[in-house]
């Protein structure tokens, strides 16, 4: 018996492949599946099942192009509801990969149709269980994604306390947990850094499997603090039920590259420039108006994040050679309508006599030695927790995904210091809010971490 996690860290997603007896089992495949075919090549074996947890918002899941090459079947927990051809498994039913057993567990709580698969080793002992978005490390799944109106976030997170405290934690402590996700996803709030762990120390260290937790506690507890899930998560939805074009189609469609005169016609059509090299690269020139989310980070979420409408028309600036990686990663969370790139990258751009913007730059170092002390406009684009825990005094906390919405309600007209953690969504925030016309602001690199180390 062979169990592999491939984990994506653009999306913090765990995908599974499991082996036994040259028949394989998928579970939770990303859009891209040469590497489960490969895998499945390389050792002579064959694709039997894929296995969905539920049906995924955060993510396209590859679970169809996988099937229609690799004859195998999709199987769904009970309730689940798709436009295509899958086998609905029964509560508790069982399923033969090799010398293995995989068991179909219904675990509603997250959304309606939420199923663990228990894994059963070749003696029939519970050796691990795959358990998509009901329970991660440290924290469990948040119940409020559900498109069922009758339904309510008390209503579905009651599901899940039932979920957990009915069907997984009776396991032994001895399980192994492979969650759907680790730290970094919108799925949850507060995930550990940890993607593998056992069912025992999660009794004992995660808040929402308390052993004197009564429900109304329970779900109180996991719907406090949810900040509004990504508005691009219904379309995720939608694509994952009702189907998609093969990545290879995305890929062939959207490679094409465009002259900066070309570019130019199409930015006054209401293309979007995306622009995914470094943050650095991006304050010292970009085309005027466009969007900094950088392909070395968490891009494909935080495209979703920013730009929420998984049709809107892009177009990309991009390093050298990167064109492919960029189209792909945008196409896992449904951003398909991606028309091409600024063929020669920015600098065509400058060369051809183009307008630049930059963005104004200071050291963490700088900040807090010469400008910390003199302004009260700090605009922290952390999140809630984060600005909570620790920040600097008087600033502003607007979390990122927020900040477009926000924008109105701030006075911008002086002098305002950005920043984050690390750097990352500061950029980000930055262009927004140059691309809205707001000027006057300095981004803080290497953002909070920095600055609390030269404080110190």
């Amino acid at each position: 018996m062979k169990v592999e996690q491939i984990y994506t860290k653009c999306l913090s997603q765990g995908s599974y492949y499991i082996e036994s007896n040259n028949e394989v089992a998928i579970i939770d495949p990303i859009r891209e599946i040469d590497t489960y075919i490969e895998k499945a090549k390389k050792n002579k074996s064959k694709i039997k099942y894929i296995f969905e947890t539920h049906i995924h918002a955060d993510f396209i899941s590859g679970h169809l192009n996988l099937a229609k090459k690799t004859n195998a079947k999709i199987i769904y927990g009970p309730k689940s509801e798709t436009n295509f051809e899958k086998t609905i498994a029964k509560d508790y039913q069982e399923f033969k990969i090799g010398n293995v057993t995989i068991v179909a567990i219904h675990t509603p709580g997250h959304t309606i149709e939420s199923t663990t698969y228990l894994l059963r080793d070749t003696n029939g002992t519970d050796h691990a269980i795959f358990t998509g978005d009901t329970l991660f490390l440290g924290d469990v799944g948040r119940p409020d994604l559900s498109q069922n109106s009758d339904m309510d976030n008390r209503d579905l997170a009651s599901m899940l306390y039932d979920s957990l405290r009915n069907k997984i934690m009776i396991l032994n402590d001895d399980v192994v947990v492979y969650p759907g996700h680790g730290q970094g996803t919108s799925c949850g709030k507060d995930l550990s850094s940890e993607t593998i762990g056992r069912l025992g120390d999660q009794k004992k260290t995660n808040y929402a499997l308390r052993e004197n937790m009564s429900k109304d506690q329970f779900v109180n507890e996991v719907l406090d603090g949810l900040l509004d899930p990504p508005k691009y998560f219904p379309s995720n939805v939608s694509i994952n039920k009702e189907g998609y074009v093969e990545s290879e189609d995305v890929l062939n469609k959207n490679l094409n590259a465009f002259n900066p005169s070309e570019i130019e016609k199409l930015i006054k059509k209401d293309f979007t420039i995306l622009d995914v090299r470094s943050a650095d690269e991006f304050a010292k020139s970009h085309i005027p108006g466009s969007i900094f989310i950088g392909l070395d980070g968490r891009f494909a979420p935080w495209v979703g994040e920013i730009l929420e409408d998984v049709s809107i028309k892009l177009l990309l600036i991009v390093p050298m050679d990167r064109e492919k990686e960029a189209i792909l990663r945008l196409s896992r969370v449904g951003f398909d309508n991606v028309h091409g790139y600024l063929e020669g990258g920015i600098q065509n751009w400058i060369e051809s006599g183009r307008e630049i913007s930059s963005v104004e730059n200071i050291s963490a170092l700088n900040f807090t030695k010469n400008d910390s002390n003199q302004t009260k406009n700090i605009l922290d684009v952390r999140s809630k927790s984060e600005h909570s825990s620790e920040s600097l005094e008087k600033s502003l906390n607007i979390p990122l995904p927020e900040l477009s919405y926000s924008i109105n309600k701030v006075n911008f007209t002086d002098r305002f210091y950005i920043h984050c953690k690390g750097g990352y969504r500061s950029m980000i925030a930055a262009s927004l809010l140059l691309s809205k016309g707001v000027s006057n602001i300095v981004n803080i690199t290497g953002g909070f971490d920095e600055i609390k180390r030269f404080q110190s």
